[in-house]
């Protein structure tokens, strides 16, 4: 499964993904704004580690972003379920060489059709942490609106911040 983009190409992870994995995740300002799950400094091994776990993933629901060959960051969804199984969460990064091109908006828009054409979704959700404006622009020329902001949610780096939340839905 291959999803194409103006100047990127999004496909699923890859063993020799690692080397070029490893280079463009280990910035502080990719992983200031993640999960704790994803770490810094991004060292080979987390590679490594990411690659096994994702290499063979059936649904694919974890894609690399691929510039001239080279992933250079991660888009994908995570679905939820039990009562919750008609919602999803998207979640991405980029390396920071390819910030502010627009590349990420397109993106988010493939990865959302595809999201919605492949499972039983009605709902994906982001939640994007305060400082984050990029994000949230990203967000926005994607589709997605605000549905709120979570005051004092999260805590990252020992800084306690607000999480907004946004929202699309599958058209009828």
């Amino acid at each position: 499964m291959e999803l194409s983009g103006n100047g990127f190409l999004l496909r699923a992870w890859q063993p020799g993904d690692e080397i070029s994995l490893q280079k463009h995740a280990d910035n502080p300002k990719v992983s200031a704004f993640l999960r704790d799950r994803f770490p810094y400094p991004y060292t080979i091994d987390d590679a490594l580690f990411w690659i096994k776990l994702v290499k063979d993933q059936q649904p694919l629901t974890s894609f690399a972003i691929v510039i001239n060959g080279e992933a250079c960051g991660g888009i994908g969804v995570e679905l939820f379920n039990a009562e919750s199984r008609i919602n999803a969460e998207i979640g991405y990064w980029l390396g920071e060489a390819h910030w502010r091109k627009g590349l990420m908006s397109e993106a988010v828009k493939l990865v959302t059709k595809y999201a919605f054409e492949h499972f039983p979704l009605i709902r994906i959700e982001a939640g994007v942490y305060d400082k984050n404006t990029a994000s949230m622009r990203v967000l926005e020329k994607a589709g997605y609106v605000k549905e709120g902001v979570l005051r004092k949610s999260i805590i990252k780096d020992a800084e306690v911040m607000d999480k907004h939340m946004y929202a699309i839905f599958k058209e009828d």
